[in-house]
């Protein structure tokens, strides 16, 4: 739970939230005038689904727009879907990333605090301490 709420805080943060709150709103404004200009969409749901074929850069084809606005809109809507995702794959990305550097120095920190405290340690977790530290440097030498 603590992961996600780690996550919410960040889309807060970043203002994704916010981003994708200004493209819903353009979104649903650029189908409603499509809605209005385009003789060959007539229902809101139709120009709903026009919309998400160019924000997904699917294109069915089966509807397309003919009127300069509504093209225009189109080409707008497409680049700023594009810039959406790209925004919310990078929050997205960035939080993974600082999901193992957490884990990365929590491990460190237990480790440095084993090799600082032997005296204490259990013949089971000097083993296993051994096994770890063997592991890393095998892995420092292949490159890993």
């Amino acid at each position: 739970m603590k992961k996600t709420h780690l996550l919410l805080h960040i889309l807060r943060e970043t203002q994704t939230f916010k981003i994708w709150g200004v493209f819903l709103a353009f979104f649903f404004v650029c189908a409603f005038v499509i809605w209005v200009k385009e003789p060959g969409i007539t229902t809101f749901p139709d120009a709903m689904w026009y919309c998400y074929a160019v924000v997904t850069t699917v294109g069915f084809g089966d509807m397309v727009v003919v009127s300069h606005l509504s093209r225009i809109l189109s080409v707008i809507l497409s680049v700023y879907a594009v810039i959406i995702i790209a925004i919310t794959t990078g929050v997205i990305v960035n939080f993974f990333n600082q999901m193992i550097e957490i884990r990365r120095k929590n491990t460190m920190a237990e480790f440095i605090d084993k090799l600082e405290n032997l005296q204490d340690l259990s013949k089971e977790e000097l083993a296993d301490l051994s096994m770890r530290i063997k592991k890393f440097h095998d892995g420092i030498k292949h490159g890993k």
